[in-house]
C-alpha cells in the first residue's frame, strides 16, 4: 500500500415539507435544513516502514508489505467512473499536510488535514481528530478562519495536534458511484455505520503516524454518531470524547415512521443561509454575519467540483446523516450511549433547535459508563455555534475539557 500526502500550494398524516428542502418530505418531525474491508491495524504497522521519500515535492508513505495495496498514491483518484483531482485541495495554512488513504470501501479513498503543533518534537503528543456533520466538511469547520482565526487555530495554541478527515462524499474524499445515479435508486448515503469504519480507518493511521496509543474526538451534529459508535467499539482507542451540538434521541409519536428518503440531494448556499439563522429569536441580533457567510458560501460551493455548474449552484450531499437524524427523532439513535467509555462533553447553544434541553438531558444520563461527563450550554448559540459570534466560547470550553485534571483526588 501507498499512502499519498498531497501537496498543494411514511407519515400519518399530511407530510410536512422539510424545512431543509421543499423537495424532500418528512413526517410531521422537527428537521433542519439540510471490496473488501481493510483496517490499518497499528499493532500489526511496523512504523520503522514508513518511511518518507521526498518525489515531485510530495511526500509518500509506504505502509509494511502485505497491506492493501492502493492506486490512490495517483494524483487522481476514481470516483464511481468520475476522476476527482486530488491535488486540488487548497492548503488552508502553510504548515497544514494532506494525506490520502484507503478506505472501507474498495475504490474509495479518505482525505485527511492535518495541522500540528509548531515545534513541538520535545512534548508528549496530544492529538483530535474532527468530525464533521451532515452537509459540509472539515475545511468549512474545525479548519475555516473567521477574521483570520479558527477553531483548529485555537486547538494548536493549546497543544493540539488536530486533523480534520472528510467522509465519502464530502469535500476530497471520493465520492460513492451512487452519487453518480439518480438519487431515488439508492438508500441513503454514509449513515453512521459505513462512517464508523471510515472513522476507524482514519484513526488507526492517525495513530501509527503519530506514534500515539489514542486520540480524542470532536464532533458536529450528526458526526457524533459514528464518534460514539467507534468509541463504543474501541475505547482502548478513544481518550476524550467532545460532542458539539449533537443529536439525542426522541420518543417516536404513536404510528409515526421515519420517512424513505433518497441516497442524495442537493443543497443550495440558500438552503444553508435558510438554516444557519433559523434558531435564532426574531428580537435578537444576528450572530453569523452576512459577510462571514458569503465568503464561507463560495468555498462551499467548492467543496463539490460540479457545484458551480448546476442551476442553482449547490452540493451534492449524501442524505444518510440526515436520514439518520430523523430516525432519531423517531425513537432510533445510531448508537448506544451506554456503552461508550470515554469521558464525554456534550457542549451545546442556547438556541440550538436540534438539541432541545430534553434531548441534552437525556443523552447526558444516558452515558452511564462514561467516567467524567458535562453538559455545557453556551447562550447565544445555535446548532451552527462553531460559525457564529460564541465560537471562541466553544472553543474554550473544548479546550478546557480536552485538558482533562477533571477530578482532584480525595485524602483517605
Amino acid at each position: 500500500m501507498r499512502i499519498r500526502k498531497v501537496c498543494t500550494s411514511t407519515p400519518t398524516s399530511p407530510a410536512k415539507h422539510c424545512r431543509f428542502s421543499p423537495s424532500v418530505s418528512a413526517c410531521n418531525t422537527p428537521c433542519f435544513r439540510l471490496a473488501t474491508h481493510h483496517h490499518f491495524d497499528r499493532d500489526r504497522i511496523d512504523r520503522r516502514k514508513l518511511i518518507p521519500a521526498r518525489r515531485d515535492g510530495c511526500l509518500d508513505l509506504h505502509a509494511p508489505a502485505g497491506c492493501f495495496r492502493s492506486k490512490f498514491h495517483q494524483r487522481k483518484s476514481w470516483s464511481g467512473n468520475r476522476m476527482t483531482d486530488v491535488s486540488a485541495a487548497p492548503k488552508l495554512d502553510p504548515r497544514e499536510q494532506h494525506f490520502r488513504l484507503p478506505g472501507p470501501r474498495e475504490g474509495l479513498s479518505l482525505f485527511l488535514r492535518f495541522l500540528p503543533v509548531p515545534n513541538s518534537e520535545s512534548r508528549p503528543r496530544r492529538v483530535v481528530l474532527y468530525v464533521h456533520g451532515a452537509t459540509f466538511p472539515s475545511a468549512l469547520s474545525i479548519a475555516h478562519r473567521f477574521d483570520g482565526k479558527s477553531w483548529r487555530d485555537a486547538l494548536t495554541e493549546a497543544g493540539f495536534d488536530v486533523w480534520g478527515l472528510d467522509f465519502y462524499g464530502f469535500g476530497h474524499s471520493g465520492r460513492y458511484p451512487e452519487m453518480d445515479q439518480p438519487a431515488g435508486d439508492s438508500a441513503p448515503l454514509c449513515v453512521a455505520q459505513d462512517a464508523a469504519k471510515q472513522l476507524e480507518a482514519a484513526v488507526r493511521f492517525i495513530l501509527g503516524h503519530q506514534n500515539v496509543d489514542k486520540l480524542s474526538l470532536i464532533s458536529h451534529s450528526w458526526g457524533s454518531m459514528p464518534a460514539s459508535l467507534l468509541a463504543s467499539a474501541h475505547p482502548a482507542l478513544i481518550d476524550r470524547l467532545v460532542l458539539f451540538a449533537p443529536i439525542g434521541r426522541r420518543e417516536p409519536r404513536r404510528y409515526e415512521t421515519p420517512a424513505a428518503l433518497p441516497a442524495w440531494r442537493i443543497v443550495t448556499t440558500e438552503d444553508q443561509w435558510n438554516r444557519f439563522i433559523e434558531d435564532v429569536p426574531a428580537h435578537e441580533p444576528p450572530v453569523l454575519s452576512r459577510v462571514h457567510f458569503d465568503q464561507w458560501s463560495q468555498l462551499y460551493l467548492d467543496s463539490d467540483p460540479e457545484g458551480r455548474s448546476r442551476d442553482p449552484a449547490g452540493v451534492k450531499t449524501p442524505l444518510g446523516p440526515f436520514s439518520e437524524i430523523i430516525k432519531a427523532w423517531h425513537g432510533q439513535l445510531a448508537y448506544d450511549p451506554t456503552q461508550v467509555k470515554s469521558p464525554v462533553a456534550i457542549i451545546r447553544g442556547e438556541w440550538d433547535g436540534l438539541m432541545l434541553d430534553n434531548d441534552a438531558r437525556w443523552l447526558f444520563n444516558a452515558f452511564t459508563q462514561a467516567p467524567v461527563k458535562r453538559d455545557i450550554k453556551i447562550s447565544r448559540g445555535t446548532h451552527l455555534m462553531h460559525l457564529e459570534a460564541m465560537r471562541p466560547a466553544l472553543w474554550r470550553e473544548s479546550i478546557n475539557f480536552l485538558h482533562g485534571n477533571d477530578v482532584a483526588p480525595i485524602p483517605a
